[in-house]
């Protein structure tokens, strides 16, 4: 198992369009294009709070590259992420990293 670790730095006021675009939309499309939701997060100690932070896991490197190839192509993803944005991009930088469990981690 893959787990990536994904951070979106919201544009300054759009942490809670980009909230509702992943609450309402991105979730389920993920699901559908086998991007495994784990969880999702905003920092309320500790961090700036512009910030969405979530991970995902996919089953190796070339399932994760298939999934994220069929996700950017999907035609309601594109309609999702033009509609949200009518008003300026949600996003201003995006952070990953590809996590490795260790040997004694619960999550494998």
């Amino acid at each position: 198992m893959i787990y990536e670790y994904r951070v979106y730095e919201a544009m300054p006021g759009k942490l809670p369009e980009l909230q509702a675009r992943f609450r309402d939309h991105t979730v389920e499309i993920f699901e559908r294009h086998g991007i495994k939701n784990i969880g999702y997060w905003t920092a309320s100690v500790g961090d700036t709070s512009d910030k969405l932070i979530y991970i995902v896991a996919f089953e190796d490197a070339a399932q994760r590259d298939q999934a994220w190839a069929s996700f950017r192509s999907d035609p309601e993803w594109d309609r999702v992420r033009t509609a949200s944005e009518a008003n300026g991009p949600l996003v201003a930088r995006v952070f990953n990293s590809l996590l490795a469990p260790t040997d004694y981690s619960p999550l494998q």
